[in-house]
């Protein structure tokens, strides 16, 4: 027997419509003002982003947010997610699934090509499931995500079947993703380098040229006929050209927005935010990431963390309150949760995470941690209760930093000597992968609360073929496995959820994480409307965008 699904199309979202309302705002504020308001097609909008640049603009190359953000521009995926979690059709436009769950049929547009010319059909999806299946194409967040596909089968050009080694309830969400989205397979065929260099999607804009550690230049693709939920016209964009600028420095990137040389810039300085928001020409666009929340999670699979007696004291010792007010100015709320509050099936447990000094230094005791140096640090056989703390500058903004640093402080009273040593992307996943961690900031984006799954079962220690793992508590608990396990092969939605409960509550329970916010995702946007984000993976979409004046 198999169940048919057809995801109703999609109305404009709220993030759309909310985008839209600021903007309208925004302008109307502007009316006395000598800036023209009026709209115009055509133009190159100019986008600034702070994440870490791309090492490779094929998002099936390992997976990180940095390719989504801009191969959102380029690819498309299977299906898109509103707001409300709902799946909605694109370039699939309906599914049916078999009722032992191993089964999937996917009816695909017969309309649609790639930019090369290629056809997107049933083959094209083949070749890209297997493309990210590859373990020479060293994708790890993709390679996650379709695991459980054994085979898709070409039925006919717009009929592709998927046949699975195992059910997965999560497959469509994870087909909703960039790091799953359609590639040509001419393009696939021309090699990584070249690929990575100019990934060919069926998207509104096209690769035209990247120049390293500056820019790369997108153009309209002007055949588009594939709007995916969240467009509000038909056909190619408005705009002729998006130049997609790298600028590392916050500030600098707020100056150029300021100046009028960029129209739209990513990852703003709290300040920033709040000037936005008070701004009659600057509108702020809060699109939280689905998947984890922004957290620190501590390594069980060594010293000191393997004694769960002082993972309970690290956590009650690091107080994050006073620094979220402080640095974060009220543009975010602090989580007790493992999933990001745009993730319904997420449970929360302040009591967990209340600070208590004297608890965590009678802990400490309790775990054999007596001594002190001459810093005033715990020793216990002569070894010094040190915490390296890798940190990700690309992926944690300065007030992030900062509250690390008081972390570190808070942590330093009760005798931990947390080491913090800003690097850039590379390093971090290098010294994660050679175990020289302790605690780590690693925040993963994932739609749905399959994401449990990726970060906690015992099979993410194991590295994908990229190298990197998700499982960085190192939590290694076969109760947990089950329970992630059932609830990803589960389809009644009541009993994943509760399942997806206890399994959260056997995390939050081992102290190996210390939630902190959501993971951040803010845009500035001057002198364009019409920008969004998906419901997906919360990038930005310039399909309706146009320049103002």
């Amino acid at each position: 027997m198999h169940t048919r699904f057809r995801a109703p199309l999609r109305a404009p979202s709220a993030v759309a419509l909310g985008g839209a309302l600021l903007i309208a705002l925004a302008l109307a504020g502007c009316a006395g003002a000598s800036t023209s308001t009026a709209t115009q097609d055509g133009g190159t909008l100019v986008y600034a982003s702070g994440d870490a640049e791309p090492t490779c603009l094929d998002p099936h190359v390992g997976g990180n947010y940095p390719q989504a953000l801009i191969s959102t521009q380029y690819l498309e995926p299977l299906v898109g997610r509103d707001d409300d979690g709902t799946i909605t059709p694109w370039l699939a436009t309906d599914w049916t699934v078999s009722g032992d769950g191993l089964t999937w049929d996917f009816t695909l547009r017969d309309d649609v090509t790639f930019t090369d010319g290629t056809p997107f059909d049933a083959a094209a999806v083949k070749t890209n499931i297997e493309h990210l299946q590859d373990p020479d194409t060293a994708s790890s967040t993709g390679y996650l995500a379709v695991a459980k596909v054994a085979e898709v089968e070409v039925v006919s050009a717009t009929d592709a079947r998927f046949h699975l080694s195992e059910p997965d309830a999560a497959l469509l969400e994870s087909l909703s993703q960039q790091w799953t989205a359609m590639e040509s397979p001419a393009g696939i065929a021309r090699g990584q380098e070249a690929n990575c260099q100019a990934p060919i999607g069926t998207g509104p804009f096209i690769v035209e040229s990247w120049t390293p550690q500056e820019s790369v230049m997108l153009v309209r693709n002007d055949s588009y006929n594939s709007p995916g939920p969240q467009a509000q016209h038909d056909g190619p964009a408005y705009l002729d050209a998006i130049e997609w600028r790298f600028i590392p420095d916050a500030a600098t990137r707020q100056a150029a927005l300021l100046s009028g040389e960029v129209n739209v810039i990513d990852n703003p300085q709290p300040d920033a935010i709040v000037a936005a928001e008070a701004s009659t020409d600057t509108t702020h666009i809060d699109a939280p990431r689905p998947g984890s929340v922004n957290r620190i999670e501590l390594n069980t699979g060594q010293a000191p963390f393997d004694d769960i007696r002082v993972r309970e004291a690290f956590v009650r010792a690091a107080d994050p309150d006073p620094g979220i007010e402080s640095l974060y100015l009220g543009t975010v709320t602090r989580s007790y949760s493992l999933l990001s509050s745009s993730e319904p099936t997420g449970i929360s447990d302040e009591s967990l995470f209340t600070t208590d000094v004297d608890e965590a230094n009678d802990l400490l005791d309790d775990a054999g941690w007596t001594e002190r140096d001459a810093d005033g640090i715990r020793m216990k056989d002569g070894q010094r209760l040190t915490v390296r703390f890798p940190v990700s500058t690309n992926q944690s903004v300065a007030a992030e930093q900062s509250l690390f640093e008081q972390i570190q402080a808070n942590e330093a009273a009760v005798g931990f000597d947390v080491i913090l040593t800003p690097m850039n992307l590379s390093d971090w996943y290098a010294a994660l992968a050679a175990n020289e961690y302790e605690a780590v900031s690693a925040p993963y984006t994932k739609v749905g609360p399959d994401v449990l799954r990726t970060l906690y079962d015992s099979d993410g220690i194991v590295p994908a073929p990229s190298g990197y793992f998700a499982n960085h508590a190192q939590l290694s608990d076969p109760d947990l496995d089950a329970l992630l396990q059932q609830a990803a092969a589960t389809s009644d939605d009541a009993e994943r959820t509760d399942l997806y409960a206890q399994a959260q509550q056997i995390v939050l329970d081992s102290y190996a994480v210390l939630p902190l916010y959501d993971q951040q995702n803010h845009f500035l946007v001057r002198g364009a409307t019409g920008v969004t984000t998906l419901g997906t993976v919360a990038t930005p979409t310039f399909i309706d965008a146009r320049l103002v004046g």
